[in-house]
């Protein structure tokens, strides 16, 4: 990884405007022989209530999470180790942290469910004909070499522990767009169309939110990518060119930094197409919002969760580290998290905890043989409905790039933070 990245940039993060959204949620008194806190700094996507409420009745701990933006999140970690205990994010996040020196190694001898994780994270294929993809596959950074770099080489010391993963695309209000065909007529040329100026939304996160629009601009014609996760300066330019020309024509209606905010675009109309999370495509047709997440013909932008032990823990609250992060691989998490359409590491496990019904559609992408309920309580998908894009294995065979930090971050992040200014 260059030497450009560095700490300097992620102050910039700050000063360019992005909100922190750093309501720690207090946890209960635990009564134990003496009470251990946990402190989780992550994203809302994970952080949730229900899972919080669920670890501490279960492991006897107390969980303080913290959730941010992406951004805010990154700075916060890669600058200040001691802020939090356990970090939760995603795969793009790792380079920075490790040259950070922000997260230490894991011991795969005391991640009780290592070996059931599946060949995602461990080779980059689920199956031998699945496409690894352009970017910082998860299996080119989790483990740890010999010198202290991280690399695919298989090893006893991880970077992070693998958790939940998905393919992201982007969401499209099919009152206001047609439905396209997976992996036929769907494509990231839509977030560039003209016919959708005026309500289209990008994601405000400088390491995913240039994907889709890279995507989107070659899908359009508008310029190609010699190696798109891994830009030049030269294609940075070109990129930002043409984005800065569209905002000031009004093309944009926003930039999100949160799914909840995602969401209340799509709930208010400001947007019809945009960048989403799975989750968030959960929750607007939980609320009777047509959203349709697609299954771009040139492939998914993919992301994998990551939970790394910061390197300032103390021995005492590392125990309780290892005991959380085993608890998200020993079921209950991965059949929840299911419920708004993300995947684990080691879903064979979280089987039992999911009906049929849940399974077949979220697994298997086969049709859902009844009305099931998102993480929030409201029916998301209708008896009868496809899981677009197909099964899991199909979704994750058609990554086109992970989210990534590439080799001129610093260039592409001043140039981010241009196009939301201007």
């Amino acid at each position: 990884m260059s030497d450009l990245i560095n700490r300097r940039s992620f102050l910039r993060t700050l000063g360019a405007g992005v909100a922190l959204s750093t309501v720690a949620l207090k946890a209960p008194y635990v009564y134990s022989k003496k009470n251990i806190t946990l402190r989780v700094m992550g994203t809302h996507v994970t952080l949730q209530e229900e899972l919080r409420q669920r670890a501490m009745k279960e492991l006897g701990i107390d969980l303080v999470f913290t959730p941010m933006g992406d951004a805010a999140l990154l700075q916060k970690a890669s600058s200040d180790p001691s802020s939090f205990d356990l970090y939760e994010h995603w795969s793009d996040s790792i380079n920075i942290l490790w040259q950070a020196g922000s997260i230490q190694p894991l011991e795969t001898e005391r991640l009780i469910y290592w070996d059931e994780v599946n060949n995602l994270t461990k080779t980059g294929q689920l199956t031998k004909d699945s496409h690894i993809g352009a970017g910082d596959a998860p299996n080119k950074i989790i483990y740890v070499q010999s010198d202290g770099s991280l690399g695919s080489n298989p090893t006893k010391q991880l970077s992070f522990m693998p958790y939940v993963h998905n393919v992201d695309s982007f969401g499209y209000n099919t009152r206001h767009i047609p439905e396209g065909i997976a992996y036929e007529t769907e494509s990231w040329s839509w977030l560039l169309d003209e016919r959708n100026k005026g309500k289209v939304a990008l994601i405000n996160a400088p390491t995913i939110g240039i994907f889709d629009a890279a995507l989107a601009a070659q899908a359009q014609g508008l310029m190609t990518f010699r190696d798109i996760g891994n830009m030049t300066i030269a294609e940075i330019d070109q990129l930002f060119e043409i984005l800065l020309m569209k905002k000031r024509q009004g093309y944009f209606s926003g930039f999100w930094t949160s799914v909840p905010q995602s969401v209340e675009f799509m709930t208010t109309e400001r947007a019809t197409i945009q960048s989403m999370f799975s989750p968030a495509v959960s929750a607007c047709r939980g609320q009777g919002i047509p959203v349709v997440y697609a299954a771009p013909k040139e492939g998914y932008r993919a992301w994998h969760g990551v939970m790394c032990l910061s390197s300032s823990v103390s021995e005492e609250v590392k125990d309780a580290a290892y005991r959380y992060m085993n608890w998200w691989l020993s079921g209950y998490p991965g059949a929840f998290i299911a419920r708004q359409g993300y995947y684990i590491s080691n879903p064979q496990r979280s089987k039992s905890l999911m009906s049929k019904a849940e399974w077949d559609y979220w697994y298997e992408g086969k049709e859902a043989a009844t009305d099931l309920k998102g993480t929030d309580g409201n029916i998301s998908v209708k008896a009868g409905e496809l899981r677009h894009g197909g099964s899991y294995i199909s979704r994750l065979s058609n990554i086109a790039v992970w989210n990534t930090v590439m080799q001129n971050y610093d260039y592409s992040l001043d140039k981010w933070y241009e196009l939301l200014n201007a």
